[in-house]
């Protein structure tokens, strides 16, 4: 639950630490004072949009914290998404490691200039990620809640997240389907064109298919052709070489013997003539080294016009190919690789059965998907048209009857095989029909609540891991009298009992402030001609006047008297103590 509220430099709020406790809480104030202040401050830190205009005129930047108590089977729940995005959860563990309840603090930082910056347990954070968190910590239902009972899009999440429909897998099974029946459609519409195209594929692969290309040929056949046709001078310069070396009458390798000889007896008298010899006896033995060398080359040089012949043809269509197709005669290999890669892509497009056979199957998955979220559906509609309808009892609307319609669909749709709508009888023996034709404003407002009351009983968890924090922002708009304290009841059973709620509703109604375990009251003053906002809990006659003034009219003894007597009336459970600190 939300255990802490940290306001810095937020619209007309100068500083504001607010702590909250468990049960229901009632925010309530005069026309104007920025009763909702505190939920858009939540809203903001759980990642909604925000510009300049949230900081305090004359600010440099507005600074929000939320600091929340989670359960321990939340934070079983969390942990691992903490972890992946690389948030601290030491204070979510104890010594062993094992994962307990404990803070999870948000803050967020919009400048004068409207950028913004987040931080998830000291960690920069995306508002992204800040949204996914708020999913699993706050549900908030606004003043305009019933309007989106008219859309169809709202109808259908609201009964998809009471039967526990997995609409992630039902999206992608149907973009699947989708891009499956595209591809189909595609190669349908573009058969003759492909097949062009795989034709003028086939006759060039052909031709370079002929030539057979190699990796790396291109360069081994330039180097054969040019040791073929150098072979007589290959020839020539080695024969010289020999000669020089060892074969002519006046050799190297003769002179150099000569001078061993000569050198090798006189070295005995002389130790520096030591050095001179050994130098020539090793370029002897090079020389010999030498000489070995061309002989092997004057052995294995042919002059093989034929094999020249059959290089020079080899090279030509290499050459002639590489200038048809503008590329390098070195690239010719590569080029019949991607040609045949591009051709099996094509026989794959141009295989019809094979595409509608992945057609077939891609509908068959969506469908299976699609099957099973209608029947989901259908388990869950009635059990939420009676707890409605039952909620409805209570507020003002008896013998009225509330339905949830599935009607099946001519042509599946992204969502699934029927059309959900909300019908509504307003009393007894009437008709239900579409729930915007026949509802008045109060009575819209009424089954707003009545849906909102009846969803958030609904998504309590027997592991305790649902959304603790329940915000009602003035959703009781449009009712009065005995239908206010029931919806005062409402939210008191909320928020009472050993695994009760956080509730926290805005409200203008003294009945339902009455029923709350805790009472804050927003007020506006004008200090050092600037407007501020305070926040402040209100015990005893401070909550008797507050709640005198929402009765309307003058306070006197006999309105003190009816704000005690419907304090005293509501049957509320104590909660933990609140306190609320403003610095101006």
């Amino acid at each position: 639950m939300l255990r802490r509220l940290s306001l810095r430099d937020f619209v007309i709020v100068s500083e504001l630490d607010i702590e909250l406790g468990a049960g229901f809480t009632a925010l309530t104030g005069e026309t104007g004072a920025g009763k909702s202040i505190l939920i858009d401050a939540l809203q903001l830190t759980l990642g909604s949009r925000g510009d300049a205009g949230v900081v305090r005129e004359g600010a440099a930047r507005a600074d929000l914290t939320a600091e929340f108590d989670v359960s321990p089977a939340l934070a079983t729940q969390l942990r691992p998404w903490l972890e992946e995005a690389g948030f601290d959860t030491g204070e979510l563990s104890d010594a062993s490691g094992a994962t307990k309840g404990g803070p999870l603090l948000l803050r967020r930082v919009v400048d004068a200039q409207g950028k913004s910056r987040a931080w998830v347990n000291g960690s920069s954070a995306t508002l992204t990620q800040l949204r996914e968190l708020g999913e699993h910590l706050v549900d908030i239902h606004g003043q305009h809640a019933w309007q989106s009972l008219t859309r169809a899009d709202s109808v259908r999440a609201l009964v998809d997240g009471q039967a526990g429909v997995d609409v992630a897998a039902l999206q992608a099974a149907w973009a699947a389907r989708r891009d499956a029946a595209r591809r189909l459609d595609e190669a349908r519409a573009k058969q003759a064109d492909l097949e062009r195209e795989r034709e003028r594929l086939q006759w060039q692969i052909g031709e370079l298919a002929k030539l057979a290309p190699q990796p790396d040929e291109w360069a081994t056949l330039n180097a054969e052709h040019t040791r073929l046709s150098h072979g007589q001078s290959i020839l020539d310069a080695a024969r010289g070489a020999l000669d020089a070396i060892a074969e002519a009458e006046l050799n190297a390798e003769g002179l150099t013997a000569r001078a061993i000889d000569v050198l090798d007896e006189a070295a005995g008298y002389e130790p520096r003539l030591g050095n001179a010899l050994e130098v020539l006896r090793e370029a002897q033995a090079q020389l010999q080294d030498a000489a070995h060398s061309l002989h092997a080359v004057l052995g294995h040089t042919d002059l093989d016009p034929d094999r020249l012949a059959e290089l020079d043809a080899r090279l030509s269509a290499w050459m002639g190919l590489a200038r048809r197709y503008r590329r390098q005669a070195h690239e010719l290999p590569e080029l019949l690789q991607g040609w045949q890669a591009e051709l099996a892509e094509l026989d794959a497009a141009t295989d019809l059965a094979a595409l509608e056979r992945a057609a077939e199957q891609a509908h068959a998955a969506w469908l299976k998907v699609a099957q099973a979220a209608s029947k989901q559906r259908k388990q869950a509609a009635p059990k939420l048209a009676q707890a409605v309808s039952e909620a409805m009892q209570e507020l003002g609307m008896a013998g009225g009857r509330f339905e949830v319609a599935l009607t099946p669909l001519d042509e599946p749709q992204a969502w699934g095989l029927e059309a959900i709508d909300f019908l509504v009888a307003g009393h007894a023996g009437s008709t239900p029909r579409p729930l915007g034709k026949v509802a008045s404003g109060g009575e819209l407002s009424r089954l707003a609540l009545a849906i909102a009351v009846t969803t958030s009983r609904q998504a309590e968890g027997d592991d305790g891991s649902h959304v603790a924090t329940l915000i009602f922002d003035e959703i009781d708009s449009g009712v009065g009298g005995a239908v206010a304290d029931t919806v005062g009841r409402l939210m008191q059973r909320l928020g009472g009992g050993p695994r009760g709620r956080q509730v926290l509703a805005v409200t203008h109604l003294a009945q339902v402030a009455a029923c709350a375990h805790h009472h804050l009251l927003v007020s506006k003053s004008l200090q050092a001609g600037q407007t501020t906002s305070d926040i402040r809990t209100v015990q005893g006659e401070a909550r008797v006047q507050e709640v005198a003034r929402m009765l309307g009219g003058a306070i006197g003894d006999t309105s003190l008297a009816h704000a005690q007597a419907m304090l005293d009336a509501a049957q509320g459970q104590p909660g933990t103590p609140q306190k609320a600190r403003k610095s101006a």
